[in-house]
């Protein structure tokens, strides 16, 4: 006999034929209670049929009686006598003490499984009257809910709302507040009603102004929560200021600690954001400021000049954060030259080189920042080929901002290395003329080398004092001048500047940079139809060297007035500082810093130069004679009348000292002519 021949399920059994009683662990304790009655026990339904017969069973009660038991687990229930006087009392009884007389074990299994048990008569009875009730047995909270019973009825009477809502002390305040509205305003109450506005409008308002200055003490607390935790970690002691005599033994001992240096400069950076609060008592706030000063000097590296004059351009914790960028080297940039070859080919090219780059910003369309290189960014093929340069992401903003045009004469001063002069002459597309100037001819070599390199074919170079240019050549439609300056915005690239810069270089450095942009200024033509625009730019952050040099060029070329720089970014220029006030077209110029755009420390401004005005006749005219003025013995002149120099009185003192001077240079000086006054 195979496998499936054995285990073959015999045929079905007709429904006729009795069972054998079910064991009663397998039904449920009613069903086996009744499960004795072997004569009327029937076959459960499964799942599905029950769910069939649910749906049915709304619409047909009373012809599907029996099937409406079996879906609720009365199946199996015997009809008999005691089950249909059991039913009765409870339909027709109003007592409910045959209610009691459940089993609680079999509501709470009733309410285990959520079954809903319909009692409902059996067909063949027909004894039992009323209509068709459910029973619900489950939670307390199902019970105090009411309860809608499927029947003829089509509305509940508790779904109407209630036609009157029982009053509430609010109702009470609400109709007080109506009646005094409604009473009526006469002369003689308007006064008081009037004063009794405005005590509450004023009551209001005190209360608003305390709610607001409790809301701002509770978010000063809240900012010094985090503050007051780490000075509680570090140490538990507040901090303090070191005495003379332990700043000696600092000194003696070869200099304070790095990290208590460290831990000092941060207590002092919170201390002086908010010096009310924190302050030692009997110090004052220079006092803090030296020592954070003393600090900075010894951790960074700078003489105390120069820390303290870069100190002061910042708020306290911004300068922290300018002196610490300071001690991070800039991205590497490089500039697509387009003579050559487009930024999207030659990204190409580098990145199948192995180099991970990606453009700097939307500011720029020429610039890639490099993030590693597998190879030597400066040796590759395509840079041999002039395809890019080598040059930082600040320098773009000079040349940016003087947008030169085709077919126009362009004067780069101070040129050297040649980054920005090889940019404008992309930027020409090599039309028109490109002058690149530079003072040290050593460095015109390299200059050369570069312009060569990336095929710039309207540029001369020329080695000249930027001073003379104005005499040398002029004319020009605009003008680049990247002045030379003390360094300070690129201290990452040279960390000498922090020790040999001084009060002095700085004094020589200024005084450079304001004759350098007067002959910038008049070496453009204002005649020009296209331009007639100078840039003045340094890598320096300092207010000496670019605010004052810019407001003195405002002073004393009239003819020259700021405009807007066209950069999409960088911080306005200082219009007062430290008591300084420059001119207010100085918000036009644009600063750029380390630690707030990641590129060198640079500042940019842009002038354009008009034509010069001719002053008005009235102010020349005292320029040329004397307004007479009344004395004894000589006529009074008429007003508005303007006298004269006369030459005839003049001539012998001429012919004077013309005669000394050929006396002195060995000559025999003409005879002496008389000449009367006023002839």
């Amino acid at each position: 006999m195979g496998h499936r021949a054995k285990n073959k399920q015999p045929a079905p059994q007709p429904l006729d034929v009795k069972q054998t009683a079910i064991s009663p662990k397998k039904l449920g304790k009613r069903k086996a209670e009744v499960s004795d009655d072997k004569s009327n026990f029937r076959p459960v339904k499964k799942a599905k049929d029950q769910a069939k017969s649910k749906q049915k069973g709304n619409k047909k009660k009373k012809e599907n009686s029996e099937d409406e038991a079996s879906e609720n687990g009365w199946e199996d229930v015997a009809d008999n006598d005691e089950l249909k006087a059991h039913a009765k009392s409870l339909f027709n009884n109003s007592d409910h003490e045959e209610l009691d007389n459940f089993d609680m074990d079999e509501t709470n299994e009733c309410v285990n499984h959520r079954v809903s048990i319909n009692v409902i008569p059996i067909a063949r009875s027909g004894e039992l009257r009323g209509p068709v009730q459910a029973f619900d047995f489950g939670s307390d909270a199902e019970e105090d809910q009411p309860q809608f019973i499927a029947g003829k009825t089509k509305k509940s009477k508790q779904s109407e709302r209630p036609t009157k809502i029982i009053p509430t002390a609010s109702d009470d305040s609400d109709s007080s507040d109506n009646s005094d509205e409604e009473e009526r305003i006469t002369m003689a109450n308007m006064a008081a009603r009037s004063k009794a506005l405005d005590e509450k409008a004023a009551a209001e308002a005190a209360l608003d102004a305390d709610e607001m200055q409790q809301a701002a003490f509770n978010e000063e607390e809240d900012d010094d929560f985090d503050m007051d935790e780490d000075e509680e970690e570090t140490d538990g002691e507040p901090f303090r200021l070191p005495t003379a005599e332990e700043k000696d033994t600092e000194s003696k001992a070869g200099g304070p600690d790095v990290h208590v240096v460290q831990r000092r400069m941060r207590e002092c950076v919170r201390v002086l954001g908010k010096f009310r609060k924190l302050a030692e008592k009997g110090r004052s706030r220079s006092e803090y400021i030296s020592q954070l000063l003393s600090d900075v000097s010894s951790y960074y590296g700078y003489n105390d000049f120069l820390a303290e004059k870069l100190f002061q351009l910042f708020p306290v914790t911004e300068a922290i954060e300018f002196f610490e960028a300071n001690e991070v080297s800039r991205p590497v940039t490089i500039r697509t030259n387009t003579l050559r070859t487009r930024r999207r080919d030659l990204a190409q090219a580098l990145i199948n080189r192995g180099v991970n780059l990606e453009p700097i910003g939307k500011w720029t369309n020429v610039g890639l920042q490099v993030f590693e290189s597998s190879v030597p960014i400066g040796a590759t093929p395509e840079y041999l080929a002039g395809h890019y340069m080598l040059q930082a992401a600040s320098s773009f903003l000079p040349v940016i901002a003087l947008s030169p045009q085709p077919n126009e004469r362009v004067l780069d001063m101070a040129s050297a290395p040649g980054g920005k002069t090889t940019h404008i002459a992309a930027l020409l597309q090599n039309t028109g003329v490109v002058f690149a100037n530079d003072a040290n001819k050593t460095r015109t070599k390299s200059l050369s080398a570069n312009i060569h390199r990336l095929g710039c074919k309207n540029v001369v170079v020329c080695s000249y004092d930027g001073r003379e240019f104005p005499k040398v050549i002029g004319g020009f439609d605009r003008v680049l001048l990247d002045a030379p300056c003390s360094g300070t915005g690129v201290i990452s690239k040279d960390s000498s500047v922090k020790v040999n810069k001084s009060e002095r270089d700085f004094t020589l450095l200024s005084h450079l940079q304001k004759q350098l942009i007067l002959c910038a200024i008049d070496s453009v033509s204002p005649d020009s139809k296209s331009g007639g625009y100078v840039v003045y730019s340094t890598c320096s952050v300092t207010v000496d060297e670019n605010e004052s040099v810019v407001d003195y060029a405002l002073r004393k070329r009239p003819n020259a007035k700021l405009v807007d720089t066209g950069l999409e970014f960088g911080r306005e220029g200082y219009t007062k500082y430290r008591g300084k006030i420059f001119n207010p077209s100085l918000s036009l110029t644009r600063r750029f810093y380390p630690h707030v755009h990641n590129m060198d420390g640079f500042y940019v401004a842009k002038f354009k130069v008009e034509k010069r005005g001719k002053a008005p006749k009235a102010a020349v005219k005292p320029e040329v004679g004397l307004v007479g003025i009344e004395e004894e013995g000589e006529q009074v002149a008429a007003e508005g009348e303007i006298i004269a120099f006369d030459e005839g009185e003049d001539r012998p003192y001429l012919e004077e000292a013309k005669r000394r001077r050929m006396k002195a240079k060995g000559l025999r000086p003409p005879p002496r002519t008389t000449i009367k006054a006023g002839a």
